[in-house]
């Protein structure tokens, strides 16, 4: 795929992205896979088995779009999808309907699993806003057309980026996830930063000490 883009590119065409259904039944190292190499994925279910992957889905903000209905019908009931726990830990969801005709009953499936999840998680409406928002930036829409949804700054970090007259997402809760995940990325620097000075320091006293049968 990445040559194929770069070709693509090169000939001024559109590019590809992969958003594979991932997460939802089988193994774990599915998901490993959609990390490394997909733009955002369907499903994740199977990232609340896996605490190490889900911390690293959040610090590279890869997208999953989340179908609980069904989910509900297929593999995991609806009190049991982890979505709320997802977006109180910062992860990058938002909700999506999958196969309509088959577990909607609404001429509107997508606000039918907005409604649903409204009501069943007590979701607020700054938490529907946020992941109505997510869903922009996730999607595969325009620059133009995230611009006009979202307000001219969506690209940049922060609390710049929101203009809450089209998001109606509150800046502080653009602050919080944006601090949030400055101080986690700051930890694990830190830690790298130890664990080398550390190294070194090892290191350093291995040559230091005198070697046996030396005059």
């Amino acid at each position: 795929m990445t040559v194929l883009n770069h070709l693509r590119r090169r000939r001024g065409f559109n590019t590809l992205v992969l958003r594979p259904h991932c997460g939802e039944a089988g193994p774990i190292h599915h998901l490993v896979s959609g990390f490394m190499l997909s733009e955002n994925i369907s499903h994740g279910l199977l990232l609340r088995k896996a605490p190490v992957l889900q911390y690293l889905y959040y610090l590279a903000q890869i997208g999953i779009a989340m179908s609980p209905l069904s989910n509900n019908s297929l593999f995991l009931s609806y009190h049991r999808n982890p979505l709320p726990e997802y977006l109180s830990r910062g992860l990058m969801v938002s909700l999506s309907t999958d196969d309509p005709l088959q577990f909607h009953f609404t001429k509107e499936p997508l606000m039918e699993e907005y409604s649903i999840a409204a009501q069943v998680w007590k979701l607020s409406s700054c938490d529907m806003c946020e992941l109505a928002r997510n869903s922009v930036l996730m999607s595969g829409f325009s620059h133009k057309a995230k611009n006009y949804w979202l307000g001219p700054k969506y690209i940049k970090e922060g609390p710049e980026n929101n203009d809450i007259r089209r998001s109606n997402v509150p800046d502080i809760r653009v602050a919080y996830r944006y601090e949030t995940m400055c101080e986690e990325l700051n930890l694990i620097t830190q830690a790298v930063r130890s664990e080398e000075l550390e190294t070194i320091e090892e290191e350093d006293t291995l040559s230091m000490a005198p070697v046996p049968g030396a005059q």
